[in-house]
C-alpha cells in the first residue's frame, strides 16, 4: 500500500512537471521576444512566433486525445512530451527568426498532449472524489505559473543567452518523462486493431488552422477566404464523423450536457478572459504610464486571488455540483468585469489591485470545474477525447477573444475614443460573453462528480446525465 502511493506520488509529480512546461512556454517567451527579435532580426515575423506554436499545439489536442483512448495516456503523454523537448532544444539553436518559427511548431505539436492527456492520467490514479482536489491543484500551478513566467522570461534574457529559455525546459522535461515512463502504467486494456481516423484527423486540422489564420492574417480578403475555407473543412469533417467506423470526436458526445454546454462556456468564458484581461497591461503602461514590469506586477494579484479559488473550487467539487461552483464563479467574474470597465485616467493602483482580485476570485475555480465534468461524464474509453475537446474550446475562443477585441478596439479608436473609452467597450462585450457561459453553465444540470456509475460513452443514445 505504501509503495503504491509513493507511485502515485511520483507520477503525480511527473504530471505537475510536464504542466509546469506547458504553462510556463506561454508566459516566458513573450518577455524574451523583443531581445530575440534584436539579436535574429526578422519583425514582420515577430507574432508568427506566437500564432505558430497557437496553431500546432490546437490542432493537435484533439488528436492526442483520441490517440490516447486509443493507444493509452502513457504513450501518447511521452511522446508528445519527447516532441515538445525536441522543440525546445531546436528553438534554443535556432540562428534565424525562421528557424525559430520552425522549431515552434515542432514544439506545438508536442504540447497538444500536455494538458489533456495529463487529465486523463490524474482520472487514471485517483478515484472521483479526489480528481476535483487535483484538479483545483493543476489551476492553482497554472496560476503561479504565469506570474513567475514573464519575470523569468526577464530574467535569463538579462543574465544568460536568450536559448535558455528554452533549454530550461530539458532538465524538467526529462526528469518529468523518466517519471512517467518508469511509474505510470496504464490500467486498462486498448485494442490494437482500433481504426484511426485519418481523413476525420485531416479534415478537422485544416479547418482549425484555417479559421485561426484568418485571424491572425492580416487583410480583409485574407480574412474572409481563410475563414470560409476552413468553415467548408468544418462541415466535411462533421460528415467524416458521422460515417467514420471510430470518429475522432464522437459526434453524439455533445448530447452529454456535461460536454455540449461545458465547451460552450469554457468557449466564451475564454474569449471573454484572454481577450480582455491582455488589455490591462497596455492600459496601465498606455494610460497610467507605468512600466511593463510594473504593469506585470499589477497581474500578480489576478493569478494569486485564482490560485486561491481555483483549490478552493478543487475541493468544493467532491461535495457540490459542477453548476454550483460555475455559476457564483462566473457572477463574481462579471462583477471583476464590471469594475474592469470603468477604468479610465484616474483609475489608482490600489483600485486595480481590487478589480484584478475580484476577476482573479471568480475565474480560478472556473476550467477546473469544466475539465472535471467532462472528464467525468463519460466512460474511460472516452476521457482522452472529452478532455482534448475540452481544452480545444477553450483555445480557440481564447484566440477568437483576442482577435475580436483587437478589431473593437481599433474601430472604436477611428470612431474618435480615447483608449480607456475603447477598453471600457471591450471589458462590456466580455460581460456578454460571460453571461453567455453562465446560461450555458445553468444548462449542466444538477451533474456532479460523485454520481453513480454508468458514466457515458459515445455509444450512449440517451447523453443525459444523472440529474
Amino acid at each position: 500500500m505504501e509503495k503504491e502511493k509513493r507511485r502515485v506520488g511520483l507520477v503525480t509529480c511527473g504530471v505537475l512537471m510536464g504542466l509546469v512546461l506547458s504553462a510556463l512556454d506561454q508566459t516566458i517567451v513573450s518577455t524574451a521576444m523583443p531581445t530575440i527579435t534584436k539579436e535574429l532580426g526578422g519583425l514582420s515575423l515577430y507574432s508568427w512566433v506566437f500564432a505558430i506554436y497557437m496553431l500546432t499545439s490546437t490542432t493537435s489536442m484533439p488528436i492526442y486525445g483520441k490517440m490516447a483512448d486509443l493507444f493509452g495516456a502513457r504513450k501518447m503523454y511521452l511522446i508528445g512530451l519527447f516532441v515538445f523537448l525536441l522543440g525546445s532544444l531546436l528553438c534554443g539553436m535556432a540562428n534565424s527568426m525562421t528557424g525559430l518559427i520552425a522549431a515552434r511548431g515542432v514544439q506545438g505539436l508536442g504540447a497538444g498532449a500536455l494538458m489533456p492527456v495529463a487529465f486523463i492520467i490524474v482520472g487514471e490514479l485517483y478515484p472521483p472524489e479526489k480528481r476535483g482536489k487535483f484538479q483545483g491543484l493543476f489551476g492553482a500551478v497554472f496560476a503561479m505559473t504565469s506570474i513567475f513566467g514573464p519575470s523569468l522570461g526577464g530574467m535569463i534574457v538579462e543574465h544568460l543567452p536568450w536559448g535558455w529559455i528554452f533549454f530550461i525546459n530539458l532538465p524538467i522535461g526529462i526528469v518529468a518523462f523518466l517519471i512517467i515512463a518508469l511509474a505510470f502504467r496504464d490500467q486498462r486494456h486498448y485494442d490494437k486493431k482500433s481504426v484511426i481516423d485519418w481523413y476525420g484527423a485531416i479534415s478537422l486540422s485544416a479547418a482549425i488552422i484555417l479559421i485561426l489564420l484568418s485571424l491572425v492574417m492580416e487583410g480583409r480578403e485574407y480574412k474572409i477566404g481563410l475563414g470560409g475555407a476552413g468553415t467548408l473543412f468544418l462541415g466535411l469533417f462533421i460528415w467524416i464523423e458521422t460515417k467514420a467506423k471510430e470518429p475522432l470526436l464522437p459526434l453524439s458526445l455533445f448530447r452529454i450536457p456535461a460536454i455540449g454546454y461545458g465547451n460552450l462556456a469554457g468557449f466564451f468564458v475564454s474569449a471573454a478572459l484572454f481577450g480582455a484581461i491582455a488589455y490591462v497591461p497596455l492600459f496601465v503602461q498606455g494610460v497610467r504610464g507605468a512600466s511593463p514590469s510594473e504593469a506585470g506586477f499589477l497581474l500578480v494579484p489576478l493569478m494569486l486571488s485564482a490560485a486561491i479559488s481555483s483549490t478552493i473550487g478543487g475541493r468544493w467539487m467532491a461535495k457540490a455540483s459542477f453548476r454550483a461552483i460555475l455559476i457564483p464563479s462566473l457572477l463574481i467574474m462579471a462583477t471583476g468585469f464590471f469594475l474592469l470597465s470603468t477604468m479610465d485616467g484616474e483609475t489608482t493602483n490600489a483600485q486595480l489591485v481590487i478589480y484584478m482580485i475580484v476577476t482573479g476570485l471568480g475565474m480560478g475555480a472556473i476550467y477546473p470545474a469544466l475539465g472535471t465534468a467532462a472528464h467525468s461524464a463519460v466512460k474511460p474509453e472516452d476521457r482522452g477525447v472529452a478532455m482534448s475537446t475540452s481544452q480545444l474550446f477553450r483555445s480557440i475562443g481564447g484566440t477568437i477573444g483576442v482577435s475580436v477585441f483587437g478589431s473593437i478596439v481599433e474601430w472604436r479608436m477611428r470612431a474618435g475614443l480615447v483608449f480607456s473609452e475603447a477598453l471600457h467597450d471591450v471589458f462590456i462585450t466580455g460581460l456578454i460573453l460571460i453571461g453567455i457561459s453562465l446560461i450555458a453553465s445553468v444548462r449542466l444540470g444538477n451533474t456532479r462528480l460523485l454520481d453513480k456509475e454508468p458514466r457515458h460513452s459515445h455509444s450512449t443514445n440517451s447523453g443525459v446525465p444523472k440529474q
